[in-house]
Protein backbone atom coordinates (compact mmCIF):
# COMPACT_ATOMS: atom_id res chain seq x y z
CA UNK A 1 0.00 0.00 0.00
CA UNK A 2 2.80 2.53 0.79
CA UNK A 3 4.33 1.95 -2.27
CA UNK A 4 1.33 2.29 -4.18
CA UNK A 5 0.76 5.77 -2.48
CA UNK A 6 4.26 6.74 -3.40
CA UNK A 7 3.70 5.80 -7.11
CA UNK A 8 1.06 7.73 -7.15
CA UNK A 9 2.16 10.81 -5.02
CA UNK A 10 5.56 10.62 -8.19
CA UNK A 11 3.38 10.17 -11.30
CA UNK A 12 1.07 13.33 -9.61
CA UNK A 13 4.04 15.48 -9.42
CA UNK A 14 5.74 14.20 -12.72
CA UNK A 15 2.70 15.04 -14.24
CA UNK A 16 2.79 18.65 -12.84
CA UNK A 17 6.09 19.11 -13.52
CA UNK A 18 5.61 18.22 -16.94
CA UNK A 19 2.98 20.62 -17.86
CA UNK A 20 4.56 23.15 -16.11
CA UNK A 21 7.84 22.18 -18.05
CA UNK A 22 5.70 22.31 -21.07
CA UNK A 23 3.81 25.28 -20.81
CA UNK A 24 5.28 28.18 -22.58
CA UNK A 25 5.50 31.37 -21.93
CA UNK A 26 4.97 34.42 -23.78
CA UNK A 27 6.18 37.33 -21.74
CA UNK A 28 3.03 39.75 -21.64
CA UNK A 29 3.40 43.62 -22.67
CA UNK A 30 3.15 46.26 -20.07
CA UNK A 31 -0.53 46.35 -21.09
CA UNK A 32 -1.31 42.54 -20.60
CA UNK A 33 0.53 43.25 -17.17
CA UNK A 34 -1.43 45.98 -15.52
CA UNK A 35 -4.98 44.85 -17.86
CA UNK A 36 -5.28 40.89 -16.44
CA UNK A 37 -3.68 41.49 -12.99
CA UNK A 38 -6.65 41.85 -10.57
CA UNK A 39 -4.35 43.12 -7.77
CA UNK A 40 -1.08 44.94 -8.30
CA UNK A 41 0.75 45.73 -5.11
CA UNK A 42 4.36 46.48 -3.51
CA UNK A 43 5.08 44.54 -0.53
CA UNK A 44 7.63 42.39 1.40
CA UNK A 45 7.49 38.88 1.93
CA UNK A 46 7.10 37.99 5.67
CA UNK A 47 6.52 34.03 5.59
CA UNK A 48 6.63 31.42 3.30
CA UNK A 49 5.45 28.02 4.15
CA UNK A 50 5.03 24.68 2.31
CA UNK A 51 2.30 22.37 3.00
CA UNK A 52 0.76 19.54 1.64
CA UNK A 53 -2.96 19.52 0.32
CA UNK A 54 -5.23 17.21 -1.19
CA UNK A 55 -5.72 13.43 -1.42
CA UNK A 56 -4.84 10.30 -3.43
CA UNK A 57 -3.81 11.39 -6.60
CA UNK A 58 -4.21 14.88 -6.29
CA UNK A 59 -2.37 15.27 -2.94
CA UNK A 60 0.38 18.12 -3.86
CA UNK A 61 2.57 20.42 -1.83
CA UNK A 62 1.65 24.18 -2.21
CA UNK A 63 3.21 26.98 -0.66
CA UNK A 64 1.62 30.17 0.91
CA UNK A 65 3.81 33.35 0.58
CA UNK A 66 2.62 36.32 2.56
CA UNK A 67 3.52 39.65 1.82
CA UNK A 68 3.63 43.27 4.56
CA UNK A 69 1.72 45.37 1.58
CA UNK A 70 3.72 48.20 1.35
CA UNK A 71 1.67 50.07 -1.42
CA UNK A 72 -1.51 48.44 -2.59
CA UNK A 73 -1.57 49.62 -6.55
CA UNK A 74 -4.72 47.80 -7.75
CA UNK A 75 -7.25 46.14 -6.32
CA UNK A 76 -8.22 45.48 -3.02
CA UNK A 77 -6.12 46.73 -0.45
CA UNK A 78 -5.14 45.42 3.37
CA UNK A 79 -2.13 45.01 5.81
CA UNK A 80 -1.06 41.42 4.29
CA UNK A 81 -1.62 39.46 1.24
CA UNK A 82 -1.13 35.71 0.97
CA UNK A 83 -0.50 33.89 -2.65
CA UNK A 84 -0.94 30.48 -3.47
CA UNK A 85 1.83 28.71 -5.40
CA UNK A 86 2.18 24.73 -6.36
CA UNK A 87 5.71 23.50 -5.12
CA UNK A 88 7.95 23.56 -2.41
CA UNK A 89 9.64 21.13 0.52
CA UNK A 90 7.93 19.57 3.16
CA UNK A 91 10.18 16.95 5.18
CA UNK A 92 12.33 16.80 2.91
CA UNK A 93 9.98 15.77 -0.16
CA UNK A 94 10.55 18.66 -2.79
CA UNK A 95 7.86 19.33 -5.89
CA UNK A 96 9.31 22.19 -7.98
CA UNK A 97 7.47 24.26 -11.04
CA UNK A 98 9.66 25.43 -13.72
CA UNK A 99 10.13 28.69 -14.25
CA UNK A 100 7.83 29.77 -11.05
CA UNK A 101 9.60 32.37 -9.14
CA UNK A 102 11.21 31.45 -5.82
CA UNK A 103 10.39 34.07 -3.16
CA UNK A 104 11.67 34.07 0.54
CA UNK A 105 11.39 35.88 3.56
CA UNK A 106 12.98 39.80 3.16
CA UNK A 107 12.10 39.76 -0.89
CA UNK A 108 10.50 43.17 -1.44
CA UNK A 109 8.48 42.73 -4.77
CA UNK A 110 5.52 44.44 -7.22
CA UNK A 111 3.59 41.70 -7.86
CA UNK A 112 0.77 41.26 -10.86
CA UNK A 113 -1.86 38.94 -9.40
CA UNK A 114 -4.21 37.02 -11.05
CA UNK A 115 -6.58 33.61 -9.95
CA UNK A 116 -4.86 33.37 -6.83
CA UNK A 117 -5.64 30.15 -5.60
CA UNK A 118 -6.82 28.85 -8.75
CA UNK A 119 -4.06 28.32 -11.12
CA UNK A 120 -0.62 26.88 -9.89
CA UNK A 121 1.33 30.46 -9.79
CA UNK A 122 -1.34 32.80 -9.55
CA UNK A 123 1.08 35.91 -11.58
CA UNK A 124 0.37 36.75 -14.89
CA UNK A 125 2.95 35.59 -17.09
CA UNK A 126 4.31 33.47 -14.51
CA UNK A 127 7.10 34.67 -13.63
CA UNK A 128 6.96 37.38 -15.71
CA UNK A 129 4.37 39.08 -13.04
CA UNK A 130 7.05 39.54 -10.58
CA UNK A 131 9.29 42.41 -10.24
CA UNK A 132 12.32 42.43 -7.53
CA UNK A 133 12.39 45.77 -5.72
CA UNK A 134 16.18 46.21 -5.12
CA UNK A 135 18.73 49.29 -3.97
CA UNK A 136 21.21 50.12 -6.74
CA UNK A 137 25.01 51.83 -5.64
CA UNK A 138 23.32 55.19 -5.84
CA UNK A 139 20.71 54.18 -2.57
CA UNK A 140 17.62 54.30 -5.26
CA UNK A 141 15.32 51.58 -5.26
CA UNK A 142 15.36 50.34 -8.62
CA UNK A 143 13.23 47.32 -10.50
CA UNK A 144 14.44 43.74 -11.50
CA UNK A 145 12.59 41.20 -13.60
CA UNK A 146 12.75 37.83 -12.23
CA UNK A 147 15.50 36.85 -14.18
CA UNK A 148 17.38 39.55 -12.17
CA UNK A 149 18.22 41.92 -15.49
CA UNK A 150 17.45 45.55 -14.57
CA UNK A 151 13.88 47.19 -15.91
CA UNK A 152 14.98 49.89 -17.94
CA UNK A 153 11.73 50.54 -20.19
CA UNK A 154 8.86 48.88 -19.04
CA UNK A 155 6.88 50.37 -22.14
CA UNK A 156 9.09 47.25 -24.12
CA UNK A 157 7.84 44.15 -22.16
CA UNK A 158 6.59 41.39 -24.24
CA UNK A 159 7.81 43.67 -27.55
CA UNK A 160 11.03 44.25 -26.93
CA UNK A 161 12.86 42.18 -24.02
CA UNK A 162 16.73 43.46 -25.23
CA UNK A 163 15.25 46.93 -25.20
CA UNK A 164 12.78 46.68 -21.62
CA UNK A 165 16.32 45.81 -20.15
CA UNK A 166 18.91 48.14 -22.12
CA UNK A 167 19.92 51.84 -20.74
CA UNK A 168 19.56 52.92 -16.92
CA UNK A 169 17.12 51.14 -14.70
CA UNK A 170 13.97 52.03 -13.93
CA UNK A 171 13.22 53.22 -10.52
CA UNK A 172 10.50 51.80 -8.30
CA UNK A 173 9.08 54.73 -7.97
CA UNK A 174 8.52 55.59 -11.69
CA UNK A 175 7.57 52.11 -12.40
CA UNK A 176 4.50 52.59 -9.94
CA UNK A 177 3.59 55.71 -11.16
CA UNK A 178 4.22 54.09 -15.14
CA UNK A 179 0.93 51.51 -13.70
CA UNK A 180 -0.87 54.55 -12.35
CA UNK A 181 -0.81 56.08 -15.46
CA UNK A 182 -2.22 52.70 -17.07
CA UNK A 183 -4.77 52.17 -14.65
CA UNK A 184 -6.41 55.96 -15.44
CA UNK A 185 -6.55 55.51 -18.99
Amino acid sequence: MKLLRALLLLLSAGLALASARATTVVPPTFDQLVTDAEFIFEGTVIDARSQWTGEGAERRIVTHVTFEIEDAIKGASGKNYTIQMLGGTVDGETIEVAEAPRFKVGDRDILFVEHNGAQFVPLVGIMHGRFHVQTDGEGRDVVAKDNGALLADASKLGQDEKAAVTGPALSAADFKSAIRQKLSK
